[in-house]
């Protein structure tokens, strides 16, 4: 089969690697129908994470062509939805809507890699969610980005103690932070406040239910949120960047006693203990739970509820996923589809 290598930073190739087998009773095969690029595969395609012949992706769809003999949600046949995070769904922690934190979780990224025509995943009960039949071509984007960046949005959201009435603000306008505005509107916020400069991602930002647009960053975003909320600040705020300055805007953006739910992959930020202290706000982030989330997004997507697909602005064949990177490291794409046939 074929599959995604990142060589070392910036080097993304697409070669030959084995067919998956099942190796242990509780896996399962599956063919990927439809991949993607995350913003976060940037960090190793920038040289801020380890990349050493790297397996890349771990957002996926496809039909399940083969499972070990413990598996017994799934069959072969079957079109799936798989999480990011590998999880039993039977621990305590995953019974607790946390299966991110899995006792036996393990990222799909680096160890499997789903940029490829084929994939073996483990724990598969625990990972994967069927669709309710095979699903029409153009609900196939929207059912892929429940795979993370939709289930990721929507943590961030749940995290932030989203619902009617509140005025949420979100800081970050790529894939994530356009998910979470999603996911407001579908929770219930009453105001929507998307942080953005770059006009079509506006667009698309309205387009999921953002009321109004900040494009001041820093000490000016949170003065911005301040005067659109009478001083108060936002009741739920969404970090979805990961950077020092974004995370200490979103922490400033909140009101006091209000919600943080942070899900932008962070490195090297510095949180102040006494700025966070005297912030008095509650937060929650981290890798999200998307297992959790699946089984209610899956539905409202067949539904034809919610269009999370619309996030894709460009489409290219596995084979030219080098030139994916490139857009996404260019900021020519927001994020990008790939298309295994």
């Amino acid at each position: 089969m074929r599959g995604v290598i990142m060589e070392k930073p910036g080097v993304v190739t697409v070669v030959d690697r084995e067919d998956p087998t099942i190796v242990d009773p509780t896996d399962a095969v599956i063919s990927i129908k439809a991949t993607c690029i995350c913003g976060s595969d940037l960090w190793p395609y920038r040289g801020i994470e380890p990349a050493d012949h790297l397996k890349m992706g771990h957002e996926y769809v496809g039909v399940v062509e083969e499972v070990g003999s413990e598996v017994t949600t799934i069959a072969p046949g079957d079109y799936v939805v798989g999480s990011f995070v590998i999880s039993d769904n039977t621990c305590e922690i995953c019974q607790s809507g946390f299966q991110s934190k899995c006792v036996h979780a393990e990222f799909v990224h680096g160890g499997i890699g789903t940029q490829a025509e084929k994939a073996r995943i483990p724990l598969a009960d625990g990972t994967l969610v069927k669709t309710p039949g095979e699903p029409d071509a153009e609900i196939v984007p929207s059912l892929l980005a429940a795979s993370d960046v939709l289930g990721t949005g929507w943590f961030a959201a749940v995290g932030a103690e989203v619902g009617p009435g509140k005025t949420v603000a979100v800081v970050g306008d790529g894939a994530v932070g356009l998910m979470a505005i999603l996911a407001a509107k579908q929770l219930g916020a009453e105001r929507i406040i998307a942080m953005s400069r770059h006009p079509q991602r506006q667009e698309l930002a309205r387009y999921y239910g953002a009321t109004d647009i900040v494009e001041e960053r820093g000490d000016d975003g949170v003065a911005k949120i301040n005067e659109l909320t009478d001083g108060l600040g936002a009741h739920s705020v969404i970090e979805a960047v990961g950077t020092q300055e974004s995370f200490m805007q979103a922490v400033g953006a909140t009101r006091g006693g209000g919600h943080l739910g942070y899900v932008g992959v962070n490195y090297d930020v510095t949180i102040p203990g006494i700025q966070l202290f005297f912030a008095g706000i509650h937060t929650l982030g981290g890798p999200a739970p998307v297992r959790r989330f699946l089984p209610e997004l899956i539905q409202l997507i067949w539904d034809r509820k919610i269009d999370p697909g619309k996030v894709f602005d460009l489409t290219l064949p596995l084979e030219e996923a080098a030139e994916g990177y490139k857009a996404m490291h260019e900021r020519r794409a927001t994020k990008v589809f790939l298309t295994t046939d």
